[in-house]
Parts: structure tokens; C-alpha cells; sequence
């Protein structure tokens, strides 16, 4: 499914993310339909990845499931495999980005020179992928359109996007379930490495949102042979869709404006599915199942769950 077209009784409002289309439903729940888009350098590249959002959703759905005694989250039902329906919550502005390696942006901050990044220092002596002494909050802005910015905990509080109360707790919902994600996938013989979460509030309870742990939102390493490539110099066999940037980079984009998205080939679009398929099977210990469902039994689906919650 690269976009859906779906009109649902009680619908107050529709929104197309980059990758996600949601519908609101009588301004208290909201369907979330998880598309085979996908973006990176926040542009929605020409192509859809098959069974990119069946393995977005299913995935996000297994770990907030295994994350809910930590923080509540806004899920109600999964009627689909691509498909959650919830809480509708008021957003924080911020989306709170947790590493534990020098990795990605980090990486090219520190290598760069710099020694800060969202106002938290970095330890000198580090190579690409080393461990952070403890995990650090890199927050960014949260951006409907165009480019998510860095920001740090100062600029958060001293802007009034988020409440010191609520942002303190923030940190602390951020860090477990950083912890509990580390756990779930040290089990699966991987390295959680740096991920993000999305908070919400209804009333006085906050709740964690959208998607956790998903290979669009967290970046992990096989945790065997590791050290050793460390040693070596060597890059870290991973799972996430960092090969994605890495592939545009080197076909000259980062998403700065005049560049042209590269084509995307038969053959790189099957290598990301297969990416994707990968990461489902190892982070979850289950078998994917390619599921092809139409337009109107989804819909319909959706409907009758709709009814009944």
C-alpha cells in the first residue's frame, strides 16, 4: 500500500505523514495506517518498500505490548497487520532521541569536531559505533513538513514547548524504555543503539505513541562480533535503515535542496523488503507472513473494530 483512501463514519480529520496515513475518529481515536513509503533526510522517496508497513506496525506493536509496564501507550486494537487503531493524544513537540552508541548524526557531529550535540557533551577518545559511558537525550523538534532540527533540554524549557514536570518525566520514560529495548533485543543476540520515542498526553497522563523500536525509528547491531570489529576499525553489521542513507549519500543526496533523489532500482527496492523481512524476523524470534489484504476488507475490517471499541 503506498497511500490509503479510506473514509471511515465518525471521521473528524485526515493527515498523510511521511510514511503514515491517519485517520481521527470523532476527535478521541485515531486509525493509523502504516504505509510502504518510506522517507529518509525526512523526503518520501519515489518508491514503496513491500510489506514496509506490515513490518513498521507489527513490530511497534509487539514492543509497546512488551513496554507497557513502563509507560501506557495509546494503542487499542491491531485489526490489520499495517493497521492501529488508538488513543487520540495531544502531542509533545518533541520527539526524544536516545543514543547509546556514537553512531549516525552523532558520528558525524563528533567527526566533524564538534563535541555537543543538543547541548550534551561527548566524551573525547571515541571512534565511530564505541559506547556513550551512559546512553544521552538528543531531542529533536518535531516537524510535520520538511526537516526535524536538533534542539537541547535548555531550548525545550526555556521556549516553553514542554513543561519542566512533564519533560523530567520524559527523560525518565526515555531511558527505560531504552533499557527495556536494550534487554529485548540483547535476547534476540542484537544491540539496541540509538532509537526514538513520541509522547502524548490525555488529561494528566502521558502516553508513549506512534511506533517503538521499529528499524524507521531504532538502529541495531549484531552483538556477535562487535567487539571485534571495534578492535579492527571494522563497520558494524546492522539492522536499521541507516544502509539507506549511506546509499543515497553515495549517490550524492542528503536531501538538500537541488538534489535529485537517485532511481531506486527493482533490485534495491527487493534488498530493502528483504532488510525489513530481516530485521522483523530477528528483533521478534518470529516468522514474517506476507499478508496482502485489499482496500475495501480493510477497510470494512477497520469499520468493525471500530464499532466494537
Amino acid at each position: 500500500m503506498l497511500e490509503s483512501k479510506f473514509n471511515f463514519p465518525g471521521q473528524t480529520a485526515f493527515y498523510k505523514g511521511k510514511v503514515r496515513d491517519v485517520y481521527t475518529i470523532n476527535d478521541k481515536e485515531m486509525v493509523m495506517v502504516a504505509s510502504n513509503r518510506i522517507s529518509a533526510f525526512d523526503v518520501v522517496l519515489p518508491r514503496p518498500i513491500p510489506y514496509k508497513g506490515q513490518v513498521l506496525n507489527q513490530v511497534a506493536a509487539i514492543m509497546l505490548e512488551a513496554t507497557k509496564d513502563i509507560v501506557p501507550n495509546w494503542v487499542k486494537a491491531v485489526p490489520l497487520p499495517n493497521v492501529t487503531i488508538g488513543l487520540k493524544c495531544e502531542t509533545f513537540p518533541v520527539e526524544m532521541v536516545v543514543r547509546g552508541n556514537l553512531t549516525g548524526h552523532a558520528w558525524r557531529t563528533y567527526k566533524s569536531g564538534k563535541r555537543e550535540l543538543c547541548g550534551v557533551t561527548m566524551p573525547e577518545g571515541l571512534k565511530e559505533n564505541d559506547y556513550f559511558p551512559t546512553p544521552i537525550i538528543t531531542p529533536t523538534t518535531k516537524a510535520h513538513e520538511g526537516h526535524d532540527e536538533d534542539i537541547s533540554r535548555e531550548d525545550i524549557l526555556a521556549k516553553g514547548l514542554v513543561s519542566k514536570e512533564d519533560y523530567e518525566q520524559l527523560e525518565k520514560y526515555t531511558l527505560a524504555l531504552f533499557a527495556r529495548g536494550k534487554e529485548l533485543a540483547a535476547k534476540r543476540g542484537l544491540i539496541l543503539v540509538d532509537t526514538k520515542y513520541e509522547f502524548g498526553k490525555i488529561g494528566d497522563t502521558i502516553y508513549v505513541i506512534d511506533e517503538i523500536h521499529t528499524p524507521d525509528s531504532s538502529r541495531y547491531f549484531y552483538a556477535e562480533g562487535y567487539e571485534e570489529k571495534q578492535k579492527a576499525g571494522q563497520a558494524q553489521k546492522q539492522l536499521s535503515k541507516e544502509f539507506v542513507r549511506e546509499w543515497l549519500m553515495a549517490n550524492g543526496f542528503q536531501g538538500k535542496e537541488g538534489q535529485q533523489v537517485p532511481e531506486m532500482t527493482d533490485e534495491f527496492v527487493t534488498t530493502v523488503s528483504e532488510r525489513y523481512i530481516e530485521l522483523f524476523e530477528n528483533i521478534t524470534g518470529q516468522k514474517f507472513v506476507k499478508q496482502d489484504i485489499s482496500d475495501a476488507e480493510s477497510e470494512q475490517k477497520i469499520i468493525e473494530t471500530l464499532k466494537s471499541s
